[in-house]
């Protein structure tokens, strides 16, 4: 009887995922441990971790994108802009809050400098700007990013 619980909880997941997710926290209520389909369960969980660091990497690219187009169009800063800037930082704080495991990307050099060089990118299409324009490695520390009262001057 279990294993057709089973296949017809694996059917559900491919058929229906909203209800296969309610089954399954059912389940999980109920300790029914044997009847769980603990393939599709593993695999869920472990895209909750990736869907965190994607928020992350989201929030930041958004920061940075925005503290480089301050930085570099003085003449063109907006309320948007510093209101993005703030949604974005709060973003990063709540998540960091949530989940402080995550801070370790923000420590890692390779995951940062891959987030800036997207920014950089955005920021780039987004202004017109040159390539040669804009700083080819971050020119924020990661403190600076996350002070809800950093704003880069264009000298610096």
């Amino acid at each position: 009887m279990k294993s057709i619980e089973l296949q017809i909880l694996k059917t559900l997941y491919e058929q229906d995922f909203y209800a296969w997710v309610e089954q399954t926290a059912e389940l999980l209520r109920l300790q029914h441990w044997d009847t769980l389909d603990l393939e599709h369960l593993i695999e869920e969980v472990v895209d909750l971790g990736k869907s965190q660091q994607r928020a992350l990497q989201s929030a930041l690219r958004l920061v940075l994108s925005h503290l480089l187009k301050w930085k570099y169009q003085p003449e063109r800063r907006s309320r948007s802009w510093q209101v993005t800037i703030t949604r974005e930082r709060l973003n990063l704080d709540e998540l960091l809050q949530e989940s402080p495991s995550l801070r370790r990307f923000l420590n890692d050099a390779e995951w940062i400098n891959i987030t800036y060089q997207r920014s950089r990118r955005e920021a780039i299409v987004e202004t017109g700007l040159l390539e040669d324009d804009l700083a080819i490695g971050c020119p924020f520390t990661v403190d600076e990013i996350l002070d809800l009262d950093f704003y880069p001057n264009p000298d610096e």
